[in-house]
């Protein structure tokens, strides 16, 4: 585009230069005067050979009131005369310049044609002075080459001027609109703001600022976050450097689109402690109130204006020192305001610069004059110079500038003006200056205490992020942590109780060493509390990770000890209990630690695989911004750590079906052996329960943590109080009643209150065999628990006794109803047969009764002696018929269910006192009905 750009002003001016020679050439004025040929390089160059010549010097400006730009060079005309003036003044000069003013109108073709009239038309001027309007100086400062004139401005700022190689014979007085960007890279950088943003109007003028500024951010290392660019309405940019967080913000555009740019900064709020603004300071004074063309009131315009920065060239030179006229910058003031009032125009603030400027000239056409009068001395009397070594001696002596003027140090480098820029800042309606840049020493100077930030200190250059990690409150980690303590000095009563009456009975059918086991899952599974409530607030990163995993082994091993152990206790009885073809069953309690290894085992290839395969490590998670509680001009962004892998969910589906089908497993266990009436033996009423609420408590806790994962706290308190709540609650199901027991009747523990056990068999097993297993627990235990059974079953005999007898008198009494009382006389040999409920069934029952009577004669049942039919009913209970009939009844029953449980002899025995026992119809009872009760 830059290159396109200038083939078209090439060929303008091209165009015009054409056009207006042929204009030229072809209509002469009518006066009959004609262009100078300046073909003739050595002509009329005797100037330098005199003294008190008159030099002229072509003066280009835009002098009609109609033309943009034309208050510039009225404000000018005054500055030159005075130059001039004072030149005349001083006796260093041997010359007196004469200026004459070409009118460029601000136009390209005007400003050329003037330009072209003035090389025909008028005098052999040695230098050209002026350019106002951009547009026409670039297009004559391009062709100055080829009339070999150098150009000096005062006014023209423009950065395309800048360009040495298109424009080679140019020089400016005035710093150009790039001299500004060091001047505001060393603002920056005195602030230590290394992150800006820009927002331009889209003129080509401000594009070429924009351009050289972020080559010199780049050179400095300061970061442009935005560029935006706009043309007429600047919101939507505007707030897309809100959204990138630009706070240090440059402008570069008019005042008539300033007004809009504040006016949507006021209302996106970008205004106060927190942004900074810098523009241009070549703005009109009150501009606010001349170019508002926005809906927003001028008071709102002010307070989002206040504080910014405006960045421009210093007119006048703030050091008092007396420059090259011999004046100081404020007598030179007072006498070119003098001038102003004389001639009723209004100042310019390019005076200073068009009056050093005429200083420049005569400075350097005094040099040239010398060496040109040293070459003539060294050579002949008729020396001759051309048009082209002038122009070639006035650019070498114009790059050589250098002295003190009203507008500071005068000098020159590649054409340009190095300058001094000042700094100014809009405070309580108007602009005050606070600094300024010195472009030759590269120096900034600031004003001491008169920048006046809206906050106590600088805004910031981007909102500042403060990492705060999301820790766990001390108090509440305090709370649970002596919470968990309380549950482990329970967990340690626990264990002492256990181990104290490990050789008590109760405990000892309990199995001591599973319950330690419990114990010790619980107390694991407390100790993890501790460890998910450090994070990095405690320890280091590496540190953590090394948390992540103790805590999930602590916790997975502790659930797996407890529980296993509960369930393998289960698993003894269920094997006891149910297994009906095992007449007698031993289960020491090296198996069942043998069963809880194994589950550790599962539990370790598991943690080992996932440690080796995908370990836990140290994740952070950030959260949106947010605002700082105490109001500084900061953001916090709230980070939180994790313990995570790459395959979280896979792992964790693993753990938790093992662990799902532990807890089903214990649920059957269970659910199979809750018809053991054996407190001491059967928990499985408070394994029922407890893997209730381990279950309900884990499916809640899981999915509570997950949806608050990103509050630790309550996180951290739903996961510590599921654990304690799960930890205290299986280790008070387990011992509490067993301590409550102790106190209260330790031998009820023992004690079968209903010793019945029901198994659904399948179909087509018609008739099973009674068998009840034994649990070999010491032989102390074996022998108090048959002590008991021999007394319970003593008193259950005598109770049967006194029905047995009262029944069969009413069969002797009544011999009408036999059929019936043969048929109701089964069940009351049931009951004695269900003693502990040793059969199986009815079947069985009805087998032993049919065998006995089978044996004996149906007369012995059925018939009634008439002899004793009036006889007293005393009297015929008590008679030796009665007293036989039921020895022969309940002896049988006695010696096959009763005598093996106390350790008498078996059944297949024959009795060696002369009893109803030893009878051959009861030695050929068949095998299967016998019983064995080893003591539990």
């Amino acid at each position: 585009m830059a290159g396109a750009r200038r083939d078209c002003i090439s060929w303008e001016v091209f165009l015009s230069t054409g056009c207006l020679l042929l204009h030229v050439l072809l209509f002469q004025p009518a006066s009959g005067k004609v262009c100078n040929d300046r073909t003739r390089h050595a002509q009329d160059n005797s100037w330098f050979t005199k003294d008190n010549e008159k030099l002229p010097i072509m003066v280009l400006m835009p002098m009609n009131e109609s033309t943009p730009m034309s208050s510039i060079s009225q404000g000018i005309e005054p500055a030159v005369e005075l130059a001039i003036q004072h030149i005349q003044e001083s006796e260093k000069y041997s010359f007196t310049l004469i200026t004459k003013i070409y009118d460029t109108e601000c136009d390209n073709a005007k400003g050329l044609r003037a330009f072209f009239d003035a090389i025909c038309y008028g005098p052999k001027h040695l230098m050209i002075f002026g350019g106002v309007c951009p547009s026409v100086t670039s297009i004559i400062a391009e062709s100055l080459e080829g009339w070999n004139l150098v150009q000096l401005s005062f006014a023209a700022t423009t950065p395309v001027l800048a360009d040495k190689k298109k424009y080679p014979n140019f020089f400016r007085t005035v710093p150009s609109d790039n001299a500004v960007n060091p001047a505001v890279v060393k603002f920056l950088r005195f602030y230590n703001w290394s992150r800006v943003g820009t927002l331009t109007q889209d003129v080509q003028r401000f594009s070429e600022v924009r351009n050289d500024l972020t080559n010199e951010l780049e050179k400095a290392d300061i970061q442009i976050a935005d560029t935006e660019s706009f043309s007429n309405d600047p919101c939507v940019n505007v707030k897309k450097l809100k959204d990138n967080d630009v706070r240090i913000i440059i402008g570069q555009f008019d005042e008539n689109l300033a007004s809009k740019v504040f006016c949507c900064a006021f209302n996106l709020n970008m205004f106060g402690s927190k942004y900074q603004w810098i523009i241009p300071g070549w703005y009109q004074g009150n501009w606010w109130e001349q170019a508002n063309s926005t809906n927003c009131t001028t008071s709102k315009l002010l307070t989002a204006m206040e504080g910014y920065i405006s960045v421009d060239f210093e007119p006048l030179s703030a050091r008092q020192i007396k420059g090259i006229s011999g004046r100081t910058p404020k007598e030179y003031e007072r006498e070119y305001r003098r001038e102003l009032q004389q001639k009723g125009v209004e100042s310019s603030k390019f005076h200073g610069f068009a009056y050093d400027g005429i200083w420049v000239i005569a400075k350097t056409l005094t040099r040239v004059m010398e060496l040109l009068r040293i070459k003539q001395r060294h050579e002949n009397h008729n020396f001759t110079v051309d048009d082209r070594e002038v122009g070639r001696m006035v650019l070498d002596v114009m790059n050589e500038t250098n002295f003190n003027g009203v507008t500071g140090q005068v000098m020159f480098r590649n054409g340009e003006r190095m300058g001094t820029i000042k700094f100014n800042q809009f405070q309580d309606g108007h602009e005050v200056k606070v600094g300024e840049y010195n472009a030759i020493a590269d120096i900034l100077d600031l004003i001491n205490n008169s920048i006046r930030f809206q906050g106590v200190e600088p805004p910031k250059d981007r909102t500042f992020v403060r990492l705060q990690r999301r820790h766990i409150s001390v108090p509440l980690y305090s709370i649970l942590s002596t919470i968990t303590i309380l549950g482990m000095l329970m967990a340690g009563a626990f264990l002492f109780f256990n181990i104290k009456n490990r050789n008590h009975r109760l405990i000892k059918m309990s199995s001591p060493y599973m319950n330690n086991l419990i114990i010790l899952g619980g107390m694991l599974s407390y100790a993890s509390i501790f460890l998910f409530g450090l994070d990095g607030g405690f320890v280091s990163d590496k540190e953590f990770e090394t948390l992540c995993t103790v805590r999930t082994w602590i916790l997975i091993v502790g659930y797996t000890t407890a529980f296993g152990a509960m369930f393998a206790k289960t698993w003894r009885v269920h094997a006891i209990f149910k297994n009906v073809k095992m007449k007698k069953k031993i289960i020491k309690d090296q198996k069942l630690l043998i069963i809880v290894g194994g589950m550790l085992l599962i539990d370790l290839c598991i943690l080992i695989c996932w440690q080796i395969v995908d370990p836990l490590k140290r994740t952070v998670e950030e959260y949106s911004l947010e605002a700082d509680p105490q109001g500084r001009d900061i953001a916090i962004r709230p980070f939180l750590e994790h313990c995570e892998n790459t395959h979280m969910t896979i792992w964790l589906g693993i753990v938790y079906a093992y662990k799902g089908l532990l807890m089903l497993f214990g649920c059957f266990l269970a659910w199979e052996t809750r018809n053991v009436s054996i407190p001491a033996l059967n928990d499985s009423k408070y394994i029922g329960m407890s893997v209730y609420n381990v279950g309900i408590m884990c499916i809640i806790g899981a999915a509570v943590s997950f949806l608050t994962r990103d509050q630790p706290n309550v996180q951290f308190c739903i996961v510590a109080l599921v654990i304690i709540f799960c930890s205290t609650i299986t280790l008070c199901l387990v011992f509490v009643p067993k301590f409550i027991t102790m106190r209260t009747n330790p031998d009820a523990a023992t004690q079968n209150r209903r010793l019945k056990f029901t198994q659904n068999q399948k179909k087509e097993d018609s008739k099973t065999s009674t068998s009840v297993t034994s649990v070999n627990q010491a032989n102390t235990s074996r022998l108090d628990g048959l002590q008991t059974d021999n007394h319970r079953l003593r008193m259950r005999i005598t109770e049967l006794d006194k029905e047995l007898e009262e029944v069969t008198m009413q069969l002797q009494d009544t011999p009408e109803k036999t059929p019936y009382t043969k048929q109701n006389h089964y069940p009351d040999a049931n009951n004695i047969l269900s003693i502990r409920n040793f059969t199986d069934g009815k079947d069985g029952e009805k087998s032993i009764l049919k065998n006995h009577l089978e044996q004996k004669p149906q007369a012995q049942w059925g018939s009634v002696d008439p002899s004793r039919i009036n006889r007293g009913p005393l009297e015929d209970i008590n008679s030796p018929e009665h007293i036989q009939r039921r020895l022969s009844l309940q002896l049988p029953i006695l010696h096959h269910a009763y005598l093996p449980s106390i350790g008498g002899v078996d059944a297949s025995c024959t009795s060696p006192n002369d009893s109803p026992g030893s009878s051959p119809r009861h030695r050929h009872m068949p095998p299967s009905y016998r019983v064995m009760v080893s003591g539990l």
